[in-house]
């Protein structure tokens, strides 16, 4: 019997999303924003809420092109209220609008996404090793700081309990539990990624 870390139990999304993408290190800049910005949108929700609307999010938010999204002005917003497919809510539309300029921001200083996030773990996942989910913390030094900076460069939705689980989401960090199938199978993942930093 294959064992899983308990929260992904109960629906084939949440099972699909732990065994095929959940802290599997990512450096690809689209994805990278994509996660930042769901996350940011779960905030007082369930995940898999957010799951379930993803591909409506790709769709309203250009596949997550922060030079598209970036030029979303106030009918772009407007339409995107009126969408059943994301959560409408104003503050959290307005922010991705918002962040997505403040990732153009950042590209132009670090060349990309992916160098400025993967600094903040020094380029290489960190390798937990829970056994159990009370074990898991919620917000780290890394996190902290991560969230931080980006308040700083203008980004909403990103303090540090959602940079924390964005984190695990793109496998900086490794909290699968050391008993789930996955947990090796990341850890070896880890190995081959890392991102070249300059820090």
């Amino acid at each position: 019997m294959t064992h899983r870390c308990e929260w992904c139990k109960g629906h084939p999304l949440y099972v699909a999303y732990h065994d095929g993408e959940w802290g599997v290190p990512a450096h690809d800049d689209r994805h990278l924003f994509e996660m930042l910005v769901l996350e940011g949108a779960q905030a007082g929700l369930s995940w898999l809420t957010i799951l379930k609307k993803r591909e409506n999010y790709r769709n309203a938010f250009c596949a997550f092109d922060c030079g598209e999204l970036a030029e979303y002005g106030q009918a772009d917003i407007e339409g995107l209220m009126l969408n059943p497919g994301i959560v409408r809510n104003r503050l959290k539309i307005e922010s991705a609008i918002r962040n997505a300029r403040a990732v153009l921001d950042i590209r132009e200083e670090f060349g990309t996404l992916d160098l400025f996030l993967w600094r903040y773990v020094d380029g290489a996942p960190l390798q937990n090793a829970w056994t159990a989910m009370a074990e898991l913390p919620t917000r780290t030094e890394q996190s902290d700081a991560m969230s931080k900076d980006l308040k700083r460069r203008g980004l909403n939705f990103v303090g540090s309990t959602i940079c924390y689980a964005f984190m695990q989401a793109v496998g900086m960090v490794n909290d699968h539990l050391t008993d789930c199938f996955r947990y090796r199978e990341v850890v070896e993942l880890g190995r081959k990624s890392r991102c070249v930093t300059g820090r």
